[in-house]
């Protein structure tokens, strides 16, 4: 796998969609660390999945609906989740908002 540029600037970054509601921006990456920026819409739904990745977010804004392993939580902006390798995951977001992921391993399957 490569490696991103050392500096990213928000002008240059290719926002895809991912689902309904719901894009991503690839922030910085090399084969053991990836951070990425997901924007959700309200009522937008990152399916409930799993993955050999450990990852761990940070609520940059809005509100979700964080489910892990059938654990819910109510999140907002400022709070966080981290979520173990092969746990089951995710979220519905309840106010317009965004999560910064960061994955590791990366997720070669985002690139």
């Amino acid at each position: 796998m490569r490696e991103s540029k050392e500096f990213i600037l928000q002008k240059d970054i290719i926002t895809e969609p991912v689902g309904e509601g719901v894009t991503r921006q690839i922030l910085g990456y090399n084969d053991e660390l990836m951070l990425v920026k997901v924007f959700f819409e309200k009522g937008g739904v990152g399916d409930m999945h799993s993955h050999p990745h450990v990852q761990s977010s940070y609520v940059e804004s809005g509100r979700f609906e964080v489910t892990i392993d059938g654990k819910k939580q109510e999140l907002a902006k400022g709070d966080g989740f981290y979520v173990p390798s092969g746990a089951t995951h995710g979220l519905t977001c309840l106010e317009k908002g965004a999560v910064i992921d960061a994955f590791s391993p990366a997720r070669k399957d985002f690139i």
